[in-house]
């Protein structure tokens, strides 16, 4: 069970940290793809984009225009997505079961993807006229209004904020590496969510390119590193509509160099991003039908920041992305071929995938409560806690399952995600009790996911980063 730990108000984490020994294990709170839709009402649009951002939630709160259900319909068929995303009143809806559940978290990761799908689509229907300048504003007020309620909230808590490929101010996988208006406006909001003392390195680094590395509020020597991984994708592009490999290598040159300074300061380090490293089965199965003989489909462009992180294994704690809206474990080991291995990276970096809070694919909202040991800075064990209803009208939340009960683990470390994915691994009739609760509990209010169909496989892809070595694995798991 997830230990909540009450902090003393109105001190430094540090100094929270040395008064408070009653526990040794902290709360925060793992968040990921809200996409929330400001156009879900596609009535209130025009007065949402002459107003400030602190107006937005009285605007979205009032009555439903007369015409909304007709109008967003009819948004919905000139903008095609394959479901609906984050309404207002679900927002709220997952706000008010935060500050009921999460309150006590010392820190909160929000690992991107803060606008809706098709974002530039809607807007250029509903606001054909609007100024040049106007759509990036949209985009930083729709940003804006989604940190600034949830530090409403959770008043006084530093949340950790990463950029997905839906949060951009030039369409959905585009981004400039240099002088990115969208980055230059978002780093404020970004810095302000954080403590005093990181804003200006913050502010700096974020609106370079929207990477930024911290100390973490109240885990002893541990640092955050935080990247804007669109760059890594296969589907980048810039504003121009351009792909470019370059900000792909800087970033990482940069990520190494953030792991060595670590190293040499002998400091612990979580990785957050948005899109995570490996396979994607849902999309290689999709695309071609077979996941075994064919070269699968990549989240990433290379498998160089995998692999960097897994030479780093024995500093790197923890990785956290979203993007797949699923809750899922992943292992990353070092190819064998690193001349960098270790006693510890050969164990790899756990990786967690966050939930999301849009129910766009048919799951219904969640939000992760950790528990994290302060020394060792090792997720210890985390709660999920659902939605009962994809509306946010008249919802209940209520804890879906923790992972300490369900998979009798006393940590999620290196060590134990290794052990339950061998299970997986050799469970291809998914007999096993923790296999069943994987796939129950992947998508979130859907226990009947596909994933069962395609299980040896998917297992496969866990702790397979590679395509060479997944495609390995997969095609011995379907002989």
């Amino acid at each position: 069970m997830c230990t909540l730990v009450t902090a003393a108000q109105g001190q430094s984490p540090a100094l929270r940290n040395a008064t408070n020994p009653v526990s040794a294990n902290i709360p925060a709170l793992f968040l990921s793809d809200m996409h929330l839709d400001p156009f879900s009402d596609p009535g209130k649009v025009e007065k949402l984009n002459a107003s400030s951002d602190s107006d937005w939630p009285a605007i979205l709160s009032a009555p439903d225009s007369p015409t909304q259900a007709k109008d967003f319909a009819a948004l919905q068929a000139a903008c095609p997505t394959k479901g609906i995303d984050t309404p207002y009143v679900l927002w709220r809806s997952s706000l008010s079961a935060i500050h009921a559940n999460a309150a006590q978290a010392r820190f909160v990761t929000l690992s991107g993807d803060l606008l809706t799908h098709s974002f530039d689509c809607k807007f250029e229907k509903l606001l054909p006229t609007a100024k040049p300048g106007d759509y990036v504003a949209f985009t930083e007020k729709t940003a804006r209004m989604v940190i600034s309620t949830l530090r409403e909230a959770l008043p006084g808590v530093p949340i950790y904020v990463a950029m997905g490929n839906n949060d951009t101010g030039c369409g959905d996988y585009g981004l400039d590496a240099t002088h990115d208006t969208f980055l230059g406006q978002i780093a404020k909001i970004v810095a302000e969510a954080l403590p005093a003392e990181d804003r200006s390195d913050v502010l700096r680094d974020f609106a370079a390119g929207g990477n930024y590395s911290v100390p973490m509020a109240g885990v002893t020597h541990t640092r955050l590193i935080v990247l804007d991984d669109v760059f890594q994708s296969g589907k980048y592009i810039t504003c121009s509509g351009k792909y470019d490999p370059a900000p792909a290598a800087t970033q990482l040159t940069w990520l190494s160099n953030q792991l060595a300074s670590a190293r040499k300061l002998h400091e612990q380090v979580w990785v957050m991003g948005h899109i995570p490293p490996g396979v994607d089965v849902y999309a290689t199965a999709r695309k071609t039908g077979n996941v075994c003989g064919t070269k699968p489909q990549m989240f990433l462009g290379s498998e160089d920041f995998a692999e960097i992180l897994a030479r780093n294994a024995d500093i790197v704690r923890l990785a956290l992305f979203g993007h797949s809206h699923a809750d899922e474990m992943r292992l990353l080991i070092p190819e064998p071929s690193s001349t960098m291995q270790t006693a510890q990276s050969s164990q790899g970096v756990p990786l967690k995938s966050v939930a999301s809070i849009t129910p766009i694919n048919g799951n219904l909202a969640s939000f992760t409560l950790a528990s994290i040991d302060v020394t060792s800075a090792t997720l210890v064990d985390y709660s999920v806690f659902m939605a009962s209803n994809s509306t946010g009208v008249g919802t209940v939340w209520s804890k879906e399952y923790t992972y300490s009960t369900t998979y009798q683990k006393q940590a999620f470390d290196a060590a134990s995600v290794k052990q339950l994915i061998g299970i997986f691994e050799n469970d291809p009739s998914v007999k096993d009790a923790a296999s069943q609760a994987y796939i129950r509990n992947f998508f979130p209010g859907d226990p009947s996911s596909i994933l069962r169909l395609a299980w040896p496989q998917y297992a496969c892809s866990l702790d397979h980063d590679s395509a060479k070595d997944f495609s390995a694995c997969a095609c011995s798991a379907t002989k």
